[in-house]
């Protein structure tokens, strides 16, 4: 599993970096980081793909939002036990806390 999230966290981590980066013309002194490279990609994808270069973007950050909401459940459906006690712990502790503090009440 560490494989996994190592594999997917690098490619994922540098995307994120670069697409943020460049769009927001952020490009550090680089041409990689730059506006205009960021336009002749997606012009590029967008021309290969047959759609505009403007939808790309928000399609490629839903698919990042989508990619990661999948790897982490997968993530927490591998994890479940130790999760699920530890949520469990949580509640016993904090509802054990709020019985203790009503009991010292010495108001009439």
């Amino acid at each position: 599993m560490r494989w996994f999230l190592g594999l997917w966290f690098v490619p994922i981590t540098f995307l994120v970096l670069w697409f943020a980066l460049a769009a927001n013309d952020i490009n550090l002194g680089t041409f990689f980081f730059s506006r205009a490279m960021y336009d002749l990609v997606f012009t590029m994808y967008g021309n290969v793909l047959g759609i505009p270069p403007a939808d790309l973007p928000p399609m490629v950050a839903r698919a990042l939002m989508l990619d990661s909401a999948i790897v982490l459940a997968l993530y927490v459906f591998r994890r479940r036990k130790p999760i699920t006690a530890w949520v469990r712990s949580r509640y016993e502790r904090s509802g054990s806390l709020a019985r203790r503090t009503e009991s010292l009440s010495s108001a009439p």
